[in-house]
């Protein structure tokens, strides 16, 4: 017979109370095990509490640091950071008006500084707040206190409590009037402008001039105005503009021809450029008459002119009103009309005036002189007459 048939009992109460001193937790007495498991979930319980507990102060102490951190922010926001400075000027801890006030001092002393603008020889003294320059001195301020911006909340924090500085120097942008630096290069343009002089023959008090050609100069306006401004930019003391030479239009080579009468030798000089190029003797107005003095052009030319009597009433009754092209005619076979009234340089049939003063006014010539002389003299040249 199996040992648990017969001594099921005992086995059963041995094996269990065997079992039982082994783990000393589940079998052998009963309400022992029982006694024990109670007290074991109520120490877990109680652990897992205390822990929830402290999770839920930590939590607590965390969230009114935080709150009290963001209460000191809100309130610091009116000053800027530690540190911070704007053109040099330390405004950390300054509020907005006091920043404010600073800067604009600074901005005010550097409007007010000198700025030397020279060009050829010339120099000007001038302001930056006289050109306009106007300084942004509230972006300025703004910009110290964005700085608190791009930190977290517990930087902030940092920063402000520890007085830790923030290593920034912002600058104040400047604005320019470019209307009233043109106008500022446009008065320097008239002074420095110096025309050039186009060659030519002219004349003065009575004597005859050779005017040299000449370069002449003027500021490069474009270039100027541009040069300025970068020079208020760069906040600098002294600035040199550009100038460029002016060529003549008229040189030597180019100046063609002029026509001198000399009325005091009873010539005639053509000129290529400065050279004398003819010479003729020629007959000017006689005593009571006048061949007039100053500078005149050719404004006409005509070949076999005919004559229309210019003073029928006066010096010239008697004569016909009109007397037609050929041998005779008072103007000979060719005419140069001056931009002088009833003035020509024409021939003349009475070769005998010819070194006198002889004339009603007109510039007799040699019939052959004239002829030769006309094709050399262009409409629009320049003809002096001196006394």
């Amino acid at each position: 017979m199996h040992p648990y048939d017969e001594r099921g009992g005992e086995l059963l109460g041995r094996r269990a109370a065997s079992y039982g001193s082994t783990t000393g937790r589940y079998w052998g007495n009963g309400t022992e095990v029982m006694a024990q498991g109670k007290h074991s979930r109520k120490m877990f319980g109680r652990a897992w509490w205390m822990g929830l507990l402290a999770v839920l102060i930590a939590v607590l102490l965390g969230a009114g640091t935080a709150f009290a951190a963001y209460g000191y922010d809100r309130s610091s926001r009116t000053r800027i950071l530690p540190g911070v400075k704007v053109e040099g000027i330390a405004v950390g801890g300054m509020t907005r008006d006091q920043a404010i006030r600073a800067v604009t001092a600074r901005a005010d002393t550097s409007l007010a500084g000198d700025l030397v603008v020279t060009a050829a020889g010339y120099s000007w003294h001038v302001t930056p707040a006289a050109l306009g320059t106007r300084a942004d001195v509230d972006g300025a301020v703004d910009q110290a206190f964005a700085a608190a911006d791009r930190l977290s909340l517990l930087s902030r924090v940092f920063h402000r409590v520890a007085g830790q500085p923030v290593d920034l120097d912002i600058r104040v942008g400047y604005a320019h009037d470019q209307a009233k630096v043109r106008a500022f290069v446009q008065q320097a343009y008239d002074e420095v402008a110096e025309p050039a002089v186009d060659a030519g023959i002219d004349l003065v008090d009575g004597e005859l001039v050779m005017l040299k050609p000449k370069p002449g100069e003027e500021l490069k306006a474009e270039a100027a105005t541009a040069r300025i401004l970068k020079a208020l930019d760069g906040q600098l003391s002294t600035v040199q503009v550009p100038v460029k030479a002016v060529q003549p239009k008229v040189t030597a080579e180019t100046l063609g021809k002029t026509v001198v009468v000399d009325l005091s030798e009873n010539e005639l000089y053509l000129y290529d450029g400065f050279k004398v190029e003819k010479q003729y003797p020629v007959a000017t107005a006689a005593p009571g008459y006048s061949t007039p003095v100053g500078s005149w052009d050719v404004v006409n030319k005509v070949e076999n002119p005919g004559w229309y009597n210019p003073a029928p009433d006066g010096w010239g009754a008697g004569e016909p009103l009109y007397i037609p092209p050929g041998p005779g005619n008072p103007l000979g076979t060719r005419a140069l009309y001056l931009s002088a009234p009833g003035i020509r340089i024409h021939g003349t049939y009475a070769s005998y005036s010819i070194g006198s003063y002889a004339s009603h006014g007109c510039i007799r010539m040699y019939i052959s002189d004239s002829e030769e002389l006309y094709p050399l003299v262009p409409v629009g040249t320049k003809v002096i007459i001196k006394p």
